[in-house]
């Protein structure tokens, strides 16, 4: 990955480029003013590499982009245009004639139906764009389920009826208690699909999204989830880069398979936060999802916890003998916290959804051994982050980045005893062992 999470300082135009489309050069939208231009490169739908370069007058050059490719996304585009049957020369990727190049991907053999789960609670200004790209989806055994959390009003339902009440793959869904994971829970009971597929309201997905998601299940039979790449919509604001820096799942475009047996992914592992995807890009298989119970109602946001959900359904998928694959193909373009108010409220629910989640499986037997011997490397490992986290704030520009760490040490404290007050409080609703597919 060439993109690195020290950032420069001035605004950056975040794009894709789509090498078969053949494209020679890039250009921001009109009125958009940026000094650098993050770019997602893909060929016919895979993602091959994040390069951050400069704007030079305004635009950027595609082969100035193939040239800033890093070794293993190069090896990558190689051995795609191997697949594809190109018998030119791969030696350089920047010199391809890119649009003489068919894939080969095809059909697959089998399209198993997917439910498609956003859970949404009184946004129903960003909703409409949402339902807008999930129209596009290019799937044909697919349905979607719009599920309404305790609305304040009407005009959830309002927009859907307006949107795509006469699209007959989509449903509508009122949950009436507050919670993320109770909405999701109230989306898995109305799927009827073989994999449900789980996305948010801030979140425009990728036309090709389902597909690949479904591709992901196919790489090993024991994969029970499939998460994706989560790119940032927008890094123009210095909120929005900040928070960029700090998340691993914008940029990695490396395929990755997790189990109990994984020996590799960093000291922490299975309790490090972040390390597999996040909630806004996840897909599991329905019959595993409802045979470890769903989501946690006493995690997420909607809860005074306010996250942790996501962390705890992949820890259990494993814990429950099932493989987890990241698939970065599988695409959603995310918009993060533009304001500093939005950043610090967020910084403080990472916080205290990080501890929740750790409290939850300390006070279970299976998880506290293990846990207990991680603290001593866990410690190290926050020290070096938050020198991390430090440096990428300095380059975000204009961001306190201490005050922000501050902020997410604040929750981490509260963490333990908001989930205690959570589980206390939860008034969790059962869900099904068993459901045949």
């Amino acid at each position: 990955m060439t993109t690195k999470h020290r950032q420069p300082p001035q605004a950056i135009w975040s794009t894709e480029l789509e090498l078969s489309n053949g494209s020679c050069t890039l250009a921001p939208p009109s009125g958009l003013v940026a000094a650098y231009a993050r770019v997602l490169v893909r060929f016919h739908g895979e993602s091959i590499d994040c390069v951050l370069l400069p704007l030079a007058n305004g635009s950027i050059a595609v082969k100035e982009i193939l040239l800033g490719l890093g070794a293993r996304p190069r090896a990558r585009l190689r051995a795609h245009l191997a697949q594809d049957g190109f018998r030119g020369t791969a030696a350089d990727v920047a010199e391809v004639d890119w649009t003489s190049v068919d894939g080969c991907r095809g059909k697959m053999r089998e399209e198993p139906k997917v439910s498609v789960v956003v859970c949404t609670r009184d946004r129903s200004d960003i909703l409409r764009d949402c339902l807008t790209r999930l129209q596009r989806l290019e799937y044909d055994n697919l349905e979607v389920v719009i599920v309404d959390n305790a609305p304040s009003s009407h005009a959830t339902r309002a927009v859907f009826d307006e949107a795509v009440s006469n699209d007959v793959r989509f449903r509508y869904a009122l949950e009436p208690r507050t919670g993320l994971s109770r909405a999701r829970n109230r989306g898995l009971a109305e799927a009827t699909g073989k994999i449900v597929a789980f996305t948010d309201d801030d979140v425009g997905v990728d036309a090709a999204w389902v597909g690949a998601l479904v591709r992901g299940f196919s790489r090993r039979p024991d994969i029970a989830c499939v998460t994706g790449m989560v790119c940032a919509a927008s890094l123009e604001t210095p909120a929005e880069r900040f928070f960029d820096a700090k998340v691993s799942w914008a940029t990695s475009c490396e395929q990755r398979i997790y189990d109990v047996a994984t020996q590799s992914a960093g000291p922490l592992y299975p309790y490090a936060a972040g390390l597999f995807g996040t909630g806004a890009n996840m897909a599991f298989r329905t019959s595993a999802l409802l045979s470890i119970g769903g989501f946690d109602e006493a995690l997420g946001a909607g809860t005074r916890t306010a996250g942790g959900e996501d962390l705890d359904i992949f820890l259990r998928t494993l814990q429950a003998g099932y493989a987890l694959a990241y698939e970065p193909s599988a695409l959603v373009w995310h918009y993060h916290r533009s304001s500093m108010l939005g950043l610090r409220r967020q910084m403080f629910g990472y916080g205290s959804g990080l501890t929740a989640f750790v409290t939850k499986h300390v006070l279970q037997r299976q998880s506290r051994r293990a846990i207990a011997a991680r603290i001593p490397r866990g410690l190290a490992h926050l020290t070096v982050m938050g020198r991390e986290s430090r440096r990428s704030g300095v380059n975000s520009g204009h961001v306190r980045a201490h005050s922000l760490l501050l902020r997410e040490l604040a929750g981490a404290i509260a963490g333990p005893y908001l989930y205690v007050a959570s589980r206390r409080h939860a008034a969790v609703g059962a869900v099904p062992k068993e459901r045949a597919e």
